[in-house]
């Protein structure tokens, strides 16, 4: 999918490609290819002269070649961006910031490059629309796509501060059965996933932030704004740290728990085991005490012998209870 912005009265304006032709119509400021096809990136080398590079969202790229700057002026910048749905995970985006050429604007043009559509995206299109004069030329796109990205951040994780006090309740309630402790080791482990997602996705959009100041491409305000998105990714840092910790002490206590009803069920055994041996010794010692069947030589034997047992069984259970070992 190709999809070009303009700029009119201060508004990003969305435009569906559909053939080359219709890029001539155009002067965009940012050109977005969501799972491009071969004859859509074969339309961008012809009407902007740009080649996407062939690894652009390879994922094993070597982190130092994911911000450079080409002989030709190009800036590339791949970046990683959150998704968090059912299964949360990483996109790979691939930005080229193009400043010469004579089939784009003054300003330049943006592109970017993905394999699905990014909910940074999203929020991006929707404020632009929204706020005008918020976007003037395409390395203003790049840096609100960086300061969407750290806000989304902060929403998704206020969303896991809300998924651990649920599961902290149900921890914390004391009546913590084996059921349940599943259900809050699932819940934590998925917390514990998409916590460590947004503080790898947090640190590479620092990075990206830094080349970007580094490389001298931004004007004084730009400038700012990309001092003001690290100081709100740096506030993000401290929320991760101790997301971990308290996640960790969850695990601690409902593995705690766990091991409580494990000893429970290891006692009943210790508790029956012990108060059964007094009657297992009297029944040895009766049944080896004869040569042949005992009621031969003792017709009540049996009966005395039960009762026997039953009585040395009910001396260890009365000291059980009496200590509290059977609640």
């Amino acid at each position: 999918m190709l999809n070009i912005f303009t700029l009119a009265n201060g508004r990003l304006v969305q435009e569906e490609i559909e053939s080359l032709e219709e890029l001539s119509h155009f002067q965009p400021i940012w050109v977005d290819l969501e799972s491009p096809t071969l004859e859509e990136k074969r339309w961008i080398k012809q009407h902007y002269e740009l080649s996407i590079p062939e690894d652009a969202m390879d994922d094993d790229i070597e982190e130092s070649a994911r911000f450079y700057e080409e002989d030709n002026g190009e800036l590339h910048i791949r970046s990683d961006f959150l998704i968090d749905d059912e299964n949360p995970r990483s996109v790979r985006v691939a930005f080229i910031l193009n400043e010469h050429n004579k089939n784009l604007r003054s300003c330049g043009v943006l592109f970017s490059i993905h394999d699905e559509d990014v909910p940074v995206f999203r929020l991006l299109r929707m404020r632009a629309r929204r706020a005008p004069g918020l976007i003037d030329e395409a390395k203003d796109v790049l840096l609100n796509l960086f300061d969407a990205d750290a806000e989304y951040s902060a929403d998704t994780l206020e969303g896991i501060y809300d998924d651990l006090e649920k599961a902290s309740k149900l921890v914390l309630s004391g009546d913590v059965t084996d059921e349940v402790a599943r259900q809050v080791l699932g819940a934590i482990a998925r917390q514990e996933d998409l916590n460590g997602r947004i503080r790898r996705n947090v640190m590479d959009t620092r990075r990206a932030v830094s080349f970007m100041m580094r490389s001298k491409m931004l004007n004084a305000e730009q400038f700012e704004e990309a001092r003001q998105i690290l100081r709100d990714i740096e506030s993000l840092d401290s929320h991760t740290a101790f997301l971990f910790d308290k996640i960790n002490f969850l695990m601690d206590a409902t593995v705690g728990f766990i091991n409580i009803n494990q000893n429970k069920i290891i006692k009943i055994f210790s508790v029956a085991s012990v108060a059964l041996l007094p009657p297992t010794l009297i029944a040895s010692v009766y049944g080896m005490n004869f040569a042949h069947m005992p009621e031969l030589h003792w017709e009540y034997g049996y009966v005395y012998v039960v009762i026997l047992m039953i009585a040395s069984a009910l001396g260890p259970m009365l000291y059980f209870r009496k200590r509290g070992w059977l609640k």
